[in-house]
Protein backbone atom coordinates (compact mmCIF):
# COMPACT_ATOMS: atom_id res chain seq x y z
CA UNK A 1 0.00 0.00 0.00
CA UNK A 2 1.04 3.57 -0.63
CA UNK A 3 -0.53 6.98 -0.26
CA UNK A 4 -2.09 6.74 -3.72
CA UNK A 5 -3.88 3.46 -2.84
CA UNK A 6 -5.13 4.97 0.41
CA UNK A 7 -6.55 8.00 -1.39
CA UNK A 8 -8.30 5.78 -3.95
CA UNK A 9 -9.93 3.50 -1.36
CA UNK A 10 -10.99 6.40 0.84
CA UNK A 11 -12.32 8.38 -2.13
CA UNK A 12 -10.30 11.49 -1.27
CA UNK A 13 -7.39 13.33 -2.81
CA UNK A 14 -3.75 12.50 -2.14
CA UNK A 15 -3.41 15.93 -0.52
CA UNK A 16 -6.17 15.05 1.95
CA UNK A 17 -4.44 11.81 2.93
CA UNK A 18 -1.21 13.75 3.40
CA UNK A 19 -2.99 16.25 5.67
CA UNK A 20 -4.37 13.42 7.80
CA UNK A 21 -0.93 11.78 8.09
CA UNK A 22 0.66 15.10 9.05
CA UNK A 23 -1.98 15.96 11.64
CA UNK A 24 -3.33 18.99 9.79
CA UNK A 25 -6.51 20.57 11.15
CA UNK A 26 -7.66 21.40 7.62
CA UNK A 27 -9.61 18.12 7.36
CA UNK A 28 -13.16 17.54 8.57
CA UNK A 29 -13.63 14.97 11.37
CA UNK A 30 -15.72 12.72 9.10
CA UNK A 31 -13.10 12.71 6.33
CA UNK A 32 -10.30 12.16 8.82
CA UNK A 33 -12.13 9.16 10.27
CA UNK A 34 -12.72 7.66 6.82
CA UNK A 35 -9.05 7.94 5.88
CA UNK A 36 -7.90 6.55 9.22
CA UNK A 37 -10.20 3.54 8.83
CA UNK A 38 -8.65 2.71 5.45
CA UNK A 39 -5.17 3.11 6.90
CA UNK A 40 -6.05 0.84 9.82
CA UNK A 41 -7.67 -1.81 7.64
CA UNK A 42 -4.56 -2.04 5.46
CA UNK A 43 -2.02 -1.73 8.32
CA UNK A 44 -0.42 1.11 6.38
CA UNK A 45 2.77 2.66 7.76
CA UNK A 46 3.86 5.86 6.03
CA UNK A 47 7.42 5.98 4.72
CA UNK A 48 9.43 8.18 7.10
CA UNK A 49 11.28 10.02 4.35
CA UNK A 50 8.14 10.64 2.30
CA UNK A 51 6.30 11.87 5.36
CA UNK A 52 9.18 14.23 6.17
CA UNK A 53 8.53 16.07 2.92
CA UNK A 54 5.21 17.20 4.37
CA UNK A 55 6.41 17.74 7.92
CA UNK A 56 9.72 19.28 6.79
CA UNK A 57 11.40 17.20 9.50
CA UNK A 58 12.96 13.75 9.75
CA UNK A 59 13.10 14.05 13.55
CA UNK A 60 16.73 13.01 13.13
CA UNK A 61 19.94 14.75 14.15
CA UNK A 62 23.37 14.11 12.63
CA UNK A 63 26.38 13.55 14.92
CA UNK A 64 29.93 13.82 13.61
CA UNK A 65 33.01 12.82 15.58
CA UNK A 66 36.57 12.09 14.52
CA UNK A 67 37.00 8.71 16.21
CA UNK A 68 34.40 6.85 18.26
CA UNK A 69 37.10 4.63 19.82
CA UNK A 70 38.33 7.68 21.74
CA UNK A 71 37.09 7.34 25.33
CA UNK A 72 36.06 10.99 25.63
CA UNK A 73 34.30 11.15 22.26
CA UNK A 74 32.53 7.84 22.88
CA UNK A 75 31.11 9.22 26.12
CA UNK A 76 29.89 12.35 24.38
CA UNK A 77 28.17 10.28 21.67
CA UNK A 78 26.42 8.18 24.30
CA UNK A 79 25.06 11.21 26.19
CA UNK A 80 23.97 13.00 23.00
CA UNK A 81 22.08 9.96 21.72
CA UNK A 82 20.47 9.45 25.13
CA UNK A 83 19.24 13.04 25.34
CA UNK A 84 18.04 13.11 21.74
CA UNK A 85 16.13 9.87 22.25
CA UNK A 86 14.45 11.29 25.34
CA UNK A 87 13.31 14.20 23.17
CA UNK A 88 11.93 11.82 20.49
CA UNK A 89 14.77 12.40 18.04
CA UNK A 90 16.81 9.69 16.35
CA UNK A 91 20.48 10.19 15.51
CA UNK A 92 22.85 9.33 12.69
CA UNK A 93 26.54 8.99 13.54
CA UNK A 94 29.47 9.53 11.18
CA UNK A 95 33.10 9.02 12.24
CA UNK A 96 35.03 11.34 9.97
CA UNK A 97 38.67 10.98 10.93
CA UNK A 98 40.77 14.14 11.07
CA UNK A 99 41.16 15.09 7.39
CA UNK A 100 39.15 18.05 6.12
CA UNK A 101 37.97 16.38 2.91
CA UNK A 102 36.59 13.42 4.85
CA UNK A 103 34.76 15.78 7.21
CA UNK A 104 33.17 17.51 4.23
CA UNK A 105 32.17 14.20 2.65
CA UNK A 106 30.41 12.88 5.74
CA UNK A 107 28.75 16.23 6.36
CA UNK A 108 27.20 16.13 2.88
CA UNK A 109 26.08 12.56 3.52
CA UNK A 110 24.17 13.62 6.63
CA UNK A 111 22.64 16.65 4.91
CA UNK A 112 21.45 14.39 2.09
CA UNK A 113 19.55 12.40 4.72
CA UNK A 114 17.49 15.48 5.63
CA UNK A 115 18.73 15.71 9.23
CA UNK A 116 17.18 18.50 11.30
CA UNK A 117 20.43 19.63 12.96
CA UNK A 118 24.11 18.73 13.30
CA UNK A 119 26.36 18.10 16.28
CA UNK A 120 30.12 18.31 15.75
CA UNK A 121 31.75 16.59 18.72
CA UNK A 122 35.22 17.95 19.42
CA UNK A 123 37.09 21.11 18.54
CA UNK A 124 39.02 19.40 15.71
CA UNK A 125 36.16 20.34 13.36
CA UNK A 126 37.05 24.03 13.70
CA UNK A 127 39.78 24.81 11.17
CA UNK A 128 42.33 27.63 11.30
CA UNK A 129 40.93 29.76 8.44
CA UNK A 130 37.50 30.95 7.32
CA UNK A 131 38.15 29.29 3.96
CA UNK A 132 38.56 25.88 5.58
CA UNK A 133 35.58 26.55 7.86
CA UNK A 134 33.36 27.30 4.87
CA UNK A 135 31.81 23.82 5.09
CA UNK A 136 30.53 24.66 8.59
CA UNK A 137 29.13 28.03 7.52
CA UNK A 138 27.37 26.41 4.55
CA UNK A 139 25.87 23.69 6.74
CA UNK A 140 24.58 26.31 9.18
CA UNK A 141 22.75 27.92 6.28
CA UNK A 142 20.65 24.76 6.05
CA UNK A 143 20.28 23.45 9.61
CA UNK A 144 21.34 24.52 13.13
CA UNK A 145 24.96 23.59 13.84
CA UNK A 146 26.25 22.80 17.34
CA UNK A 147 29.97 22.51 18.09
CA UNK A 148 30.84 20.73 21.33
CA UNK A 149 34.05 21.87 23.03
CA UNK A 150 34.98 24.19 20.18
CA UNK A 151 34.04 27.68 19.08
CA UNK A 152 33.28 29.28 15.73
CA UNK A 153 31.41 32.53 15.25
CA UNK A 154 28.68 32.43 12.64
CA UNK A 155 24.94 32.61 12.05
CA UNK A 156 23.11 29.55 13.42
CA UNK A 157 26.37 28.12 14.82
CA UNK A 158 26.18 27.41 18.54
CA UNK A 159 29.11 26.40 20.74
CA UNK A 160 28.91 24.58 24.08
CA UNK A 161 32.29 24.18 25.72
CA UNK A 162 34.36 23.85 28.87
CA UNK A 163 36.82 26.63 29.72
CA UNK A 164 39.88 24.47 29.03
CA UNK A 165 42.34 27.34 29.47
CA UNK A 166 41.14 28.10 32.97
CA UNK A 167 40.97 24.43 33.95
CA UNK A 168 44.57 23.67 32.93
CA UNK A 169 45.72 26.94 34.49
CA UNK A 170 44.19 25.95 37.82
CA UNK A 171 45.54 22.40 37.61
CA UNK A 172 49.07 23.60 36.83
CA UNK A 173 48.93 26.20 39.59
CA UNK A 174 47.83 23.50 42.02
CA UNK A 175 50.86 21.33 41.19
CA UNK A 176 53.22 24.29 41.48
CA UNK A 177 51.75 25.31 44.84
CA UNK A 178 52.15 21.75 46.15
CA UNK A 179 55.88 21.55 45.51
CA UNK A 180 56.50 21.15 41.79
CA UNK A 181 59.29 23.37 40.44
CA UNK A 182 59.85 22.06 36.93
CA UNK A 183 56.69 20.79 35.15
CA UNK A 184 56.35 19.58 31.57
CA UNK A 185 53.20 19.64 29.46
CA UNK A 186 52.18 16.93 26.97
CA UNK A 187 49.55 17.34 24.26
CA UNK A 188 48.38 15.53 21.13
CA UNK A 189 46.41 18.15 19.24
CA UNK A 190 46.60 21.84 18.37
CA UNK A 191 42.84 22.08 17.92
CA UNK A 192 40.88 24.97 19.43
CA UNK A 193 40.66 23.09 22.73
CA UNK A 194 44.29 21.97 22.52
CA UNK A 195 45.54 25.51 22.10
CA UNK A 196 43.44 26.75 25.02
CA UNK A 197 44.94 24.07 27.27
CA UNK A 198 48.49 25.02 26.29
CA UNK A 199 47.68 28.67 27.00
CA UNK A 200 46.46 27.72 30.47
CA UNK A 201 49.68 25.82 31.24
CA UNK A 202 51.82 28.67 29.91
CA UNK A 203 50.00 31.33 31.94
CA UNK A 204 50.23 29.38 35.21
CA UNK A 205 53.97 28.79 34.76
CA UNK A 206 54.68 32.42 33.94
CA UNK A 207 52.65 33.55 36.95
CA UNK A 208 55.01 31.43 39.10
CA UNK A 209 58.10 32.91 37.47
CA UNK A 210 59.11 29.99 35.23
CA UNK A 211 60.77 31.63 32.24
CA UNK A 212 61.65 28.54 30.16
CA UNK A 213 58.03 27.43 29.77
CA UNK A 214 58.19 27.10 25.95
CA UNK A 215 60.92 24.46 26.35
CA UNK A 216 58.58 22.42 28.55
CA UNK A 217 55.70 21.93 26.11
CA UNK A 218 55.84 18.78 23.97
CA UNK A 219 53.68 17.07 21.36
CA UNK A 220 53.30 13.43 22.38
CA UNK A 221 52.71 10.28 20.32
CA UNK A 222 49.29 8.70 20.54
CA UNK A 223 49.94 5.53 22.52
CA UNK A 224 50.50 5.08 26.25
CA UNK A 225 53.83 3.29 25.78
CA UNK A 226 55.10 5.91 23.32
CA UNK A 227 54.24 8.62 25.83
CA UNK A 228 56.31 6.83 28.45
CA UNK A 229 59.14 6.54 25.92
CA UNK A 230 58.95 10.28 25.17
CA UNK A 231 59.40 11.19 28.83
CA UNK A 232 62.27 8.71 29.06
CA UNK A 233 63.99 10.39 26.10
CA UNK A 234 63.48 13.85 27.61
CA UNK A 235 65.19 12.71 30.79
CA UNK A 236 68.09 11.21 28.83
CA UNK A 237 68.49 14.51 26.96
CA UNK A 238 69.04 16.20 30.32
CA UNK A 239 65.70 17.93 30.89
CA UNK A 240 64.82 18.09 34.56
CA UNK A 241 61.12 17.73 35.42
CA UNK A 242 59.27 16.78 38.57
CA UNK A 243 55.67 16.86 37.31
CA UNK A 244 53.71 16.24 34.14
CA UNK A 245 50.53 18.06 33.15
CA UNK A 246 48.74 16.36 30.25
CA UNK A 247 45.98 17.22 27.80
CA UNK A 248 44.10 13.94 28.36
CA UNK A 249 43.99 10.93 30.65
CA UNK A 250 45.65 8.57 28.18
CA UNK A 251 48.78 10.73 28.16
CA UNK A 252 48.66 10.76 31.96
CA UNK A 253 48.63 6.95 32.04
CA UNK A 254 51.76 7.03 29.88
CA UNK A 255 53.37 9.37 32.42
CA UNK A 256 52.49 6.94 35.22
CA UNK A 257 54.17 4.10 33.31
CA UNK A 258 57.27 6.23 32.83
CA UNK A 259 57.46 7.09 36.54
CA UNK A 260 56.97 3.50 37.71
CA UNK A 261 59.58 2.17 35.30
CA UNK A 262 62.12 4.71 36.60
CA UNK A 263 61.39 4.13 40.28
CA UNK A 264 60.04 7.64 40.81
CA UNK A 265 57.60 7.83 43.71
CA UNK A 266 54.16 9.18 42.85
CA UNK A 267 53.34 11.82 43.98
CA UNK A 268 56.37 12.37 46.25
CA UNK A 269 58.99 12.52 43.48
CA UNK A 270 56.74 13.04 40.50
CA UNK A 271 53.23 14.55 40.18
CA UNK A 272 50.91 13.78 37.25
CA UNK A 273 47.60 15.25 36.10
CA UNK A 274 45.22 14.18 33.35
CA UNK A 275 42.20 15.67 31.65
CA UNK A 276 38.63 14.46 30.88
CA UNK A 277 38.01 12.40 34.05
CA UNK A 278 37.61 9.30 31.88
CA UNK A 279 37.62 5.70 33.08
CA UNK A 280 41.35 5.59 32.34
CA UNK A 281 41.98 7.91 35.28
CA UNK A 282 40.47 5.42 37.73
CA UNK A 283 41.72 2.25 36.02
CA UNK A 284 45.29 3.43 36.53
CA UNK A 285 47.27 2.50 39.64
CA UNK A 286 47.71 4.92 41.25
CA UNK A 287 44.48 6.65 40.27
CA UNK A 288 45.08 9.89 38.39
CA UNK A 289 44.22 13.45 39.40
CA UNK A 290 42.35 14.90 36.46
CA UNK A 291 40.03 17.65 35.23
CA UNK A 292 36.38 16.75 34.88
CA UNK A 293 35.26 18.74 31.86
CA UNK A 294 31.70 17.60 32.54
CA UNK A 295 30.95 15.91 29.25
CA UNK A 296 27.49 14.76 30.37
CA UNK A 297 26.51 18.31 31.37
CA UNK A 298 27.85 19.63 28.06
CA UNK A 299 25.78 17.17 26.04
CA UNK A 300 22.55 17.60 28.00
CA UNK A 301 22.93 21.38 27.76
CA UNK A 302 23.54 21.21 24.01
CA UNK A 303 20.46 19.08 23.34
CA UNK A 304 18.34 21.30 25.58
CA UNK A 305 19.50 24.34 23.61
CA UNK A 306 18.72 22.58 20.33
CA UNK A 307 15.15 21.92 21.46
CA UNK A 308 14.84 25.63 22.23
CA UNK A 309 16.04 26.43 18.71
CA UNK A 310 13.40 24.08 17.30
CA UNK A 311 10.82 25.96 19.39
CA UNK A 312 11.88 29.22 17.77
CA UNK A 313 13.60 30.64 20.85
CA UNK A 314 16.76 32.72 20.88
CA UNK A 315 19.75 31.05 22.56
CA UNK A 316 23.33 32.26 23.18
CA UNK A 317 25.87 31.59 20.44
CA UNK A 318 28.38 30.43 23.04
CA UNK A 319 27.77 28.62 26.32
CA UNK A 320 30.89 28.22 28.48
CA UNK A 321 31.16 26.33 31.77
CA UNK A 322 34.07 25.59 34.10
CA UNK A 323 35.79 22.26 34.68
CA UNK A 324 36.36 20.68 38.09
CA UNK A 325 39.65 19.32 39.41
CA UNK A 326 39.25 15.75 40.70
CA UNK A 327 42.08 15.10 43.13
CA UNK A 328 43.28 11.50 43.36
CA UNK A 329 46.61 9.81 44.03
CA UNK A 330 49.06 11.30 41.52
CA UNK A 331 49.30 14.79 43.06
CA UNK A 332 50.12 16.17 46.49
CA UNK A 333 47.00 17.48 48.21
Amino acid sequence: MNIYDISKQAGVSIATVSRVLNGSDKVSPATREKVLQVIDQNSYTPNAFARSLGLNSMHTVGILCADSSDVYLASAIYYLERELRQNSYASMLCCTGYHLEEKKKYLQLLLSRNVDALFFVGSNFVEDTDKNNAYLFEAAGKVPVFILNGYLSGSRIYSVLCDDRLAVNEMTASLLCSGSRSPVYLYRSLSYSGQKKIAGFREACLEKGLQDVEKRIFASPASIHETAALLDSLEKEGLCFDSCVTADDELAVGAVKYALSHGRRIPGDFQISGYNNSQLSTCSTPEITTVDNRVEFMCTTAVSLLMQVFDGKDIPARTVFSGDIIYRDTTVR
